[in-house]
């Protein structure tokens, strides 16, 4: 997501956090910014885009200063634009605020700004109400102004704030958005990575929720939310930059796996309010919209299109529509019906995959309602759609989708929950299970996570199997095919997936003495009959990993090894299967001595035909 970078020393600041911020790019961003104090005075430059845009629009500037911060925007509350990139300020641009993470009660603050303070904003962002707040408070101490506007926000963010009438003094602030300090000679740092520091400094503070940091050149200060000194242990780092980004896991998508808690609380709290009334802020389909779609239609490509079989189980379920679903590149060479009447929900993670946008078009052209979920904004998809539902897992490196997938099945539950009670079709009682359930989630997917070695041992006897079969039922063929594909592409061997009903029909001729079947039983209401499936083909010799819920042990007796996931509802486990399989897949691969993060002959982004 968005980066930050703040120094105060005796070197050129400008430079320092230019060079910090190009660290951050892997992060993802849509425009960036920096503000230095010099001459008592604030010179704040931003600019949409690349931070190139930024370089080459200050470079004949001679811009120099001892003070400053930076920061790289993922738009959230505002489109991409010079306007709503950061730093943002107050009125008399005293005071110069750089913000990851959302304020969530931005609107009640921007109203009483307005109106007890006359404050005129210039942005659409919750950003410039910190700089605001902070400038009401302001009575000549930096530091105790911040700690008031922190008192009347909700919401993650980390800070990093520079006030002209203090330009020796830095300060900034964390609460559920990471930030780390720097410990520097004659100077001191912060940033929301360390790879942006690594140049500069091996000394680290890593900084933790509620606690207040002021830095000028020659001291580090750390305070607790009752504004008491805390003291804390250095961080020595000692990895180089590359391995920095990845936090100390050798692929970037191990890393991505590990992640999949904080995107899916993201993307869940980021739509729901505090009474857990599903939000679709920026998404403008009313009642009438609603109830008018006699038809969905869900197309996507590869990984999302998987999460797109899931969507259609569960939007028929509680939305009461029918759903089809298709594959991109088929479908914008046919002749779909579509009109007026029908929901086009397009999926990517990118944004930018060239079938998915082709596909959009086609349908845009006969009239549907465009529904995008995306995991960047401003993204072509993004920007030709009628409504875009952003995931929030944050930029995803790995070309093995792992945390877009999960995040984007959450999208899928959130529409339907909202389509179903938009239409009075879902009673409240089972839509209050269903949010129950889904908050429930990022902590079940930690008890997952912590099978990790478990799943290696798995995987140290499985890694030579060079054909793979994965069956499933109800939702469970969804995750079954994404299984096999992330099997498939990071290790190369040969995998397959299918409906387990579907085997009898052909596919039951492949199996023979030690296939390696596994097999999703998560459904309560299918597990007899999946039973009778692995039995099936544990009589042609297969040797069978069997994945259940933790209650259903009867699937010991017929499987070799078996997955547990904690019990949930039956429609909710693909949010839980899904996470060791792709924790095999990664083992498996890597025992193989594979390139995992950028396997063969894959790109992250499809962009051509």
């Amino acid at each position: 997501m968005c980066g930050i970078v703040g120094y105060v020393g005796d070197q050129n600041a400008c430079d320092i956090i230019i060079d910090g911020l190009k660290k951050l790019e892997y992060r993802g961003y849509d425009s960036s910014g920096i503000a230095l104090c010099k001459d008592g005075k604030l010179e704040v430059h931003k600019y949409k885009g690349r931070i190139s845009n930024l370089e080459d629009a200050i470079s004949e500037k001679n811009l120099s200063s001892s003070i400053g911060i930076g920061h790289t925007r993922w738009a959230t509350h505002g489109a991409p634009s010079d306007v709503n990139a950061h730093p943002h300020t107050n009125l008399n641009k005293t005071i110069a605020v750089v913000h990851n993470g959302i304020i969530e009660n931005f609107v009640e603050l921007k109203e009483w700004l307005i109106k007890d303070h006359d404050i005129v904003f210039n942005s659409e962002t919750d950003t410039e109400v910190i700089a605001h707040l902070i400038s009401v408070f302001y009575e000549g101490d930096l530091t105790d102004a911040v700690y008031k506007a922190v008192e009347k926000m909700r919401g993650a963010y980390a800070l990093g704030v520079v006030c002209s009438k203090e330009p020796d003094k830095l300060v900034a602030v964390r609460k559920d958005s990471p930030l780390v300090v720097g410990l520097g000679e004659g100077c001191n740092f912060i940033a929301s990575d360390i790879p942006a520091l690594l140049k500069h400094v091996r000394k680290i503070y890593l900084i933790e929720n509620n606690e207040t940091v002021v830095l000028t050149k020659n001291k580090v200060t750390l305070y607790n939310a009752e504004r008491q000194e805390v003291k804390r242990d250095v961080f020595h780092v000692t990895w180089d930059a590359d391995a920095a980004e990845k936090e100390g896991y050798d692929h970037f998508m191990l890393k991505e796996i590990y992640e999949q808690p904080k995107g899916i609380f993201e993307t869940l709290t980021r739509r729901l309010n505090e009474k857990d009334e599903i939000n679709l802020d920026g998404i403008s389909m009313t009642k009438e919209d609603i109830e008018r779609f006699n038809k969905v239609y869900i197309v996507a490509c590869g990984t999302a299109y998987h999460a797109g079989m899931v969507g259609k189980f569960i939007i028929e379920k509680l939305a009461k529509v029918p759903v089809e679903i298709d594959v991109a590149s088929e479908f914008r060479y046919r002749d779909p019906f579509v009109d007026d009447k029908t929901l086009f929900i397009a999926v990517s993670q990118s944004g930018e995959t060239l079938d998915t946008l082709a596909a959009l078009r086609e349908a845009k052209r006969k009239g549907a309602r465009i529904l995008s979920i995306v995991n960047v904004v401003g993204s072509s998809v993004a920007r030709e759609s009628d409504d875009v539902f952003y995931t929030w897992a944050g930029p995803e490196i790995a070309v093995a989708s792992t945390k877009a997938y999960t995040t984007q099945l959450v999208c899928m539950y959130l529409i339907a929950l909202y389509m179903g009670r938009t239409k009075d079709c879902l009673p409240v009682e089972q839509y209050n299970h269903y949010v129950s359930e889904l908050k429930d989630i990022p902590d079940k997917i930690k008890q997952i996570l912590n099978q990790e070695k478990n799943i290696l041992n798995m995987a140290k006897e499985l890694y030579k199997q060079e054909q793979v079969f994965f069956i499933g039922r109800g939702p469970d063929v969804g995750v079954s095919y994404e299984g096999s594909l992330k099997l498939k592409e990071i290790s190369y061997i040969n995998s397959f997936a299918i409906a387990a009903g579907e085997l009898k029909h052909g596919t039951i001729a492949l199996i023979e003495q030690d296939t390696l079947v596994i097999a999703l039983a998560t459904q309560d209401a299918l597990f007899e009959k999946m039973l009778s499936n692995i039995q099936e083909v544990k009589a042609r010799g297969a040797y069978v990993v069997g994945l259940a819920k933790e209650n259903n042990k009867e699937i010991e007796r017929q499987s070799d090894k078996v997955i547990y996931i904690p019990e949930c509802m039956d429609e909710i486990t693909p949010l839980l299967s899904v996470i060791p399989l792709q924790i095999l897949a990664y083992h498996i691969a890597k025992l193989r001595g594979c390139d995992i993060d950028k396997p063969k002959n894959l790109a992250k982004s499809v962009t051509v035909e």
